[in-house]
C-alpha cells in the first residue's frame, strides 16, 4: 500500500482491493475522513530507459532522480492532463482521472516511438 501526500491534510492511498475497509476501521472519527475514490483514477505504470525523458517532455517538473526520488509524488499536468506522478523503483506510476486515461495513453504512444516499435 502506498500513501501519497497531496497537500495539507490530504492523502491518496493506493492499495489492493479491500484497503479502504482497513483505513475506515483505523481512522473513523471526527478528525479523519476516508473516501473510496478507486473508480476515479486509472493507474499507468511506466518504465524503461527513456521513461523519465518521455514524462519530462509532457510536464514541467524536474524528474531527475536527485530531485524526484523513489517514493516521491507530485500533482502536475502531463500532456494537458492533471495527474499524480509517483516515482517508483521500477519507473513511474501515473494516476490519471479515468475520463482522461484514453487521451493520456494516446499521447504516451504518440510521444514515444520506442514503445510502438515493432507493433
Amino acid at each position: 500500500m502506498d500513501v501519497l501526500w497531496l497537500g495539507p491534510d490530504e492523502f491518496l492511498v493506493v492499495g489492493p482491493p479491500g484497503s479502504e475497509q482497513r483505513l475506515i476501521s483505523a481512522y473513523s472519527g471526527p478528525e479523519a475522513s476516508v473516501v473510496d475514490v478507486s473508480a476515479q483514477r486509472t493507474a499507468l505504470d511506466l518504465d524503461g530507459p527513456g521513461v523519465r525523458e518521455l514524462l519530462a517532455f509532457g510536464c514541467s517538473i524536474d524528474l531527475h532522480p536527485r530531485v524526484f526520488a523513489v517514493g516521491d509524488c507530485a500533482q502536475t499536468v502531463l500532456a494537458h492532463t492533471p495527474v499524480v506522478l509517483q516515482r517508483r523503483m521500477s519507473g513511474f506510476r501515473v494516476l490519471v482521472r479515468s475520463s482522461f486515461a484514453a487521451h493520456l495513453a494516446a499521447w504516451i504512444l504518440d510521444a514515444s516511438p520506442d514503445l510502438t516499435a515493432g507493433h
